[in-house]
């Protein structure tokens, strides 16, 4: 293999790995992460990694398939609670009901 065959597969190599980070990023929606920013939710949480909270995707996959989990959650942000999630407690959150309802939209929307 020629150096320049080398430099172009390598070259070809990194704009996949690039690409595929930046296809997984997309997955995030920006108002999600703005949410969580503005609302103080990423002191605990991630969107896809466990923190002092569970990461937000594995809530939303814990909770994808039950009907009246945008209810659940909205009642959980505002009134808090532990034992879900391990011991350490949520603290109940001074959130409108508005916010914390597109909150949980966006949430539950995560693959």
């Amino acid at each position: 293999m020629t150096l320049k065959n080398s430099l172009c597969a390598w070259s070809l190599g990194v704009s996949i790995v690039l690409c595929a980070g930046a296809s997984q990023a997309q997955t995030v929606p920006a108002s999600l992460v703005d949410k969580m920013q503005k609302n103080g939710c990423s002191g605990c949480h991630a969107v896809d990694k466990k923190l002092v909270g569970p990461s937000f995707k594995e809530v939303a996959h814990r909770y994808k398939n039950d009907k009246a989990s945008e209810a659940k959650l909205v009642a959980k942000i505002k009134a808090g609670g532990s034992g879900n999630w391990g011991a350490i407690p949520m603290p109940p959150q001074s959130i409108k009901d508005e916010e914390a309802k597109a909150l949980v939209t966006l949430l539950l929307q995560l693959p």
